[in-house]
Parts: C-alpha cells; sequence; structure tokens
C-alpha cells in the first residue's frame, strides 16, 4: 500500500459535500425506478441505506461550510419532471435549468468560502452558465449512442440540431470568461485555465475539433500522443450508458463470469460511466483539487476513461499563473 496526498481546504470539502449529494439522490432514483439489480429488494434495501448514508453525509459536510444541499436535492428532482415532459419545441434551456441552479449555487458558495462575498454574484453567473455547458456536452457526447439504445436525449428529445448545440455552448464559453473578469481573484490563473482554457478544449472535442495549448502548437501538424486526433474528435463515442440512462453503479451486467465486469472467467470491461449528476459533482472535486490541471492522469468525471493533466507537459507553474497558455483573454 502506497500514501496518498489529500486535498484539504473548505473548497474541497464543498466539492464532496455536492458529490455526496447528487450520487445520493441518482442512487434513490434508480432504486425507485427499480433499475437491473435493484428490483431485487435486499440489493434495492441496501442501495437505499447507502443513498441515505451519502446523502447525510453530503448534508452535514454542506451545513458545516453554511451551504443548504437542498437546493442540489431540488433540481435533481425538477430535472426528472422537466424531462418527462419535453418534447419538440421545448427549449433546450428550459431542460438544463436545474443543473445550472444547482451548480450555481455550489459556485458562489466558494466566494462566501474565501471570506469575499462580493464575488458571489459573478461566480454563480459562472457556475450557471457551467451547468448548461455541462449538460450540453453529455447530450452532444452521447446522441448517437442513446439514439441507438433508445435512450431519452435532451438535444433529440427536444428537436436541438448540433449547430444550435454548438451556438449555446460557444455561448456559454463566452459568458463564463466575462463572468471570471467580474471576480475579485487573490491569483485568478487556475480558475482561468480551467474555466476558459479546459472548458474549451472540452467543448472542441465533443464537437470534433482537436485544440492545443497556444504555447505549445506546432505548424499545424498532429500532435503527437493526441489521444484525440484522427479518431473523430469524440472521446466517448461508442461508450456505454448515456448520463440519462444511469450510470447506475447496481444495474445488470454481473462482476463473474462470461460477460461480467471482471472476476473469474470474464473479458474485463470499462468502467461504467457516472451518471450525469455524479459527474458535474466529480468535475467539481477535480477542479477544486487541481487534478485536471497538474495530475498526470486522472479519471474523467463523466466518462471514467484515462485522462491527463492539461499542463502535465507545459513545465510550468500553472497553479500560480496560467502562463502555459498564452492568451490575451
Amino acid at each position: 500500500m502506497r500514501t496518498a496526498s489529500v486535498a484539504q481546504g473548505e473548497g474541497a470539502r464543498l466539492a464532496a459535500a455536492v458529490s455526496l449529494v447528487l450520487a445520493s439522490a441518482k442512487v434513490r432514483d434508480h432504486v425507485a425506478d427499480g433499475d437491473g439489480l435493484l428490483a431485487r429488494k435486499p440489493v434495492a434495501h441496501a442501495a437505499r441505506r447507502i443513498a441515505t448514508n451519502w446523502g447525510r453525509a453530503g448534508a452535514r459536510t454542506g451545513s458545516d461550510l453554511g451551504f443548504d444541499t437542498a437546493v442540489l436535492v431540488d433540481a435533481v428532482d425538477r430535472q426528472l419532471g422537466i424531462e418527462a415532459l419535453a418534447g419538440p419545441g421545448t427549449g433546450l434551456l428550459t431542460v438544463t435549468e436545474p443543473t445550472e441552479t444547482a451548480t450555481a449555487a455550489a459556485f458562489a458558495h466558494t466566494a462566501i468560502l474565501a471570506g469575499r462575498p462580493g464575488n458571489a454574484e459573478p461566480l454563480a453567473e459562472a457556475g450557471r452558465l457551467f451547468g448548461r455547458l455541462a449538460h450540453l456536452l453529455d447530450a452532444v457526447e452521447d446522441r448517437t449512442v442513446d439514439a441507438a439504445a433508445g435512450a431519452w436525449n435532451p438535444l433529440t428529445a427536444t428537436g436541438t440540431s448540433l449547430t444550435e448545440a454548438r451556438r449555446l455552448a460557444d455561448d456559454a464559453l463566452h459568458g463564463i470568461r466575462l463572468a471570471l473578469r467580474e471576480v475579485d481573484f487573490v491569483d485568478g490563473g487556475l480558475a482561468h485555465l480551467l474555466l476558459a482554457h479546459e472548458l474549451r478544449r472540452s467543448v472542441d472535442r465533443a464537437f470534433g475539433a482537436v485544440p492545443v495549448c497556444s504555447a505549445h502548437r506546432g505548424s499545424g501538424a498532429p500532435v503527437p500522443g493526441d489521444p484525440y486526433a484522427g479518431g473523430g474528435g469524440n472521446p466517448y463515442a461508442g461508450g456505454a450508458g448515456g448520463p440519462y440512462a444511469g450510470g447506475n453503479p447496481f444495474a445488470g451486467g454481473g462482476g463473474y463470469g462470461a460477460g461480467g465486469g471482471g472476476g473469474f472467467g470474464g473479458v474485463p470491461q470499462p468502467p461504467r460511466r457516472r451518471g450525469f449528476w455524479a459527474g458535474c459533482g466529480m468535475f467539481t472535486l477535480l477542479c477544486c483539487t487541481c487534478r485536471m490541471c497538474c495530475a498526470k492522469e486522472y479519471e474523467g468525471p463523466w466518462s471514467r476513461k484515462k485522462r491527463e493533466g492539461c499542463c502535465r507537459d507545459c513545465d510550468c507553474d500553472c497553479c500560480e499563473a496560467c502562463e502555459c497558455c498564452a492568451c490575451d483573454c
């Protein structure tokens, strides 16, 4: 066994609280629907107990930090109702609203934790647009897979084109940059790197473009070792299970035997995708602990695929300033 560094501080605790509450709410939804193995009473009972413990732990941590996690639970509950009623002609932003509300609340509270309440409003705006963007990108990345599986997808359900989705994503990116300019940071380098540059990379990947850090961009030749080059740009294409289909840790599939997820006699399967809300919580945790920026390798918040930190090869002090990406934004 090896020791591991553990993130300290109120920001990391807030991220953990958000992750626990969202995961708890999602598991409860799966139990109520009787998804997969959760149709069996013993499994459902165990899952319900786990969800309750997660929810209590998240609420307790949130309360210690002065954050009311009820807004997160309410967002998950409203999301289900909105999805049930959504159809052709429904505005896509109507579907993303619960996500926007939840992420806005979490972002705004970081201003309180930092002792800078004046930052709450612009951070809430950045959080709202981040939630919109996260929802849009998941929908884009899983559109084909969801269609094949007959799973619900907001783009398909509302009849929104990829062109319109890209426009909304670009607008959200622009809005986040404008909001960050209004925040009074002691040092905003890392926030800018993650919420401006890394989000732009995520948008480009989802829509098929391959971005390169401007400080390391060559003459247009493919980037050696780029995991997305030449593959259509979509790192999630062909993956199993969309974020709206569950990401259920208790779903069927078995852990042993042929076709199982490991154990004896089966072919090892890739890890299941996280559900949408659990992925949002994990993204927050990765940001607050700097892993998305500085880690040599980390697990993607939704796909759970291995990824590399965006400045892993820059030989820079990106946790101190955003100098590895020479930009004027």
